[in-house]
């Protein structure tokens, strides 16, 4: 094997690169970027004052030293799996022994508003952060569609630039995906003491721009005008290459527990792909999280190389908002039993338990790094497939450390 090329110069492409060397093949690498930037952190761009500049994953230094050729601004149109090559848009060929499809995922449009309205964006992109960062200034008007982790990291920095904002979620609640309504009341509560309008359960008929403002039109009849809206409701896999190319699909790119594709020679991983998960009897899931392209990154590099390794990292996810920290560590959907344990300054975590007394998902928030220690732990017995007692949990005296000696 003598080629490896990488088609997505995100956080898990570039991962799988220099984990690529770190395990020492030393044939030639190539990572494909549609975007002109090196690859880039894209947790910052919905926070610490949307990411003005980019946080890159590593320097063009490095690249160079590892001997990783990175090809930004550059499309791929096909994959010929018979050639086993790579036509990108500029009539180029590269011709590949194994390849990896780190396509990652893009916002999901808002049926029927336009692409090119500099009134409504989405946000994805270290560009998308440049051209919402103009608009959320002091008196400025933001909407935000969607309650989700990104509306809700966007809304919480637009607060602190000074924008007025409005939230408007679809649903009964915020933070539907994963997140019990127990964190998810105390989220929405400090939006609002933040000055944050909520309005959820809104049934939105049309978006707008006049060239003047933005407008959200309403089912009931009623409107919302703004300077901008930032819509953020869900991601669609990248998937259209590995379609074209006649590779199994099944919510995203279907590869096996080593990320293999229905192509032999061909691997995915990162938010573009969906996968048996270990810890949940082979459910099949997808994850669009930034501990998961790490995960990915690395585990797919060694299977690239002949390695058999299996995805069996435990789901963890984590939101920053104002001073506020929310992780979860697994898959809560599936709970019987939910125990809490409250914590010091108002801190407290979640543990669900399946029908079986196992520990399947903890789900915790607080200030700062309060809840990080003991998610960390959690996350730990539920990866050992640990069934402590649920009152043993729930006591604040109870050390999980002890737990996950025992």
């Amino acid at each position: 094997m003598t080629h490896i090329v990488i088609i997505g110069a995100g956080e898990c492409g570039a991962r799988a690169a220099f984990a690529l060397r770190e395990k020492g093949f030393d044939g030639e690498v190539t990572l494909i970027g549609a975007e002109l930037h090196l690859p880039y952190e894209r947790p910052p761009l919905s926070k610490e004052g949307l990411a003005e500049a980019p946080k890159y994953v590593a320097s063009a230094e490095r690249y160079e030293e590892a001997r990783i050729a990175v090809l930004t601004g550059t499309v791929v149109e096909k994959i010929d799996r018979e050639d086993k090559a790579v036509r990108l848009a500029d009539g180029r060929s590269i011709n590949y022994d194994r390849l990896l499809l780190a396509t990652g995922a893009r916002p999901r449009a808002f049926p029927g508003a336009s692409e090119n309205s500099e009134r409504i964006r989405v946000l994805r992109t270290h560009a998308d952060a440049l051209a919402i960062r103009p608009a959320v200034a002091p008196r400025r008007k933001v909407a935000i569609v969607g309650g989700g982790f990104i509306g809700l990291e966007l809304a919480a920095t637009a607060r602190k630039l000074g924008a007025e904002v409005t939230l408007v979620e679809g649903l009964p609640r915020l933070l539907t995906r994963g997140v019990p309504e127990e964190i998810a009341t105390v989220v929405a509560e400090r939006h609002r003491d933040e000055g944050v309008e909520i309005i959820c359960s809104a049934k939105i008929a049309a978006l707008e721009d006049d060239g003047r403002e933005a407008r959200l039109l309403f089912a009931d009849g009623g409107s919302l005008s703004a300077d901008l809206v930032v819509v953020g409701i869900g991601a669609m896999p990248n998937t259209e290459l590995a379609e074209a190319a006649g590779l199994a699909i099944d919510n995203g790119i279907a590869v096996d527990e080593t990320l293999r594709t229905s192509d032999p020679d061909i691997y995915a991983a990162g938010d573009c792909c969906s996968f048996p998960l270990s810890h949940y009897g082979g459910r099949r899931v997808r994850l669009e999280a930034w501990r998961n392209a790490q995960d990915h990154g690395t585990l797919v590099a060694a299977n690239l190389i002949g390695g058999a390794e299996t995805a069996s990292s435990v789901p963890w996810f984590w939101s920053d908002q104002y001073d506020m920290t929310l992780q979860i560590a697994g898959l809560a959907d599936g709970a019987v039993v939910t125990v809490r344990r409250d914590m010091e300054a108002g801190a407290f975590i979640l543990f669900h338990l399946d029908g079986e007394g196992r520990l399947i998902a903890a789900s915790g928030i607080g200030p700062g790094n309060a809840v990080a220690r003991d998610i960390r732990l959690a996350e730990k017995l539920i990866a050992a497939g640990s069934r402590p007692d649920p009152h043993v949990l729930a006591s604040p005296d109870t050390k999980l450390k002890k737990l996950l000696a025992a």
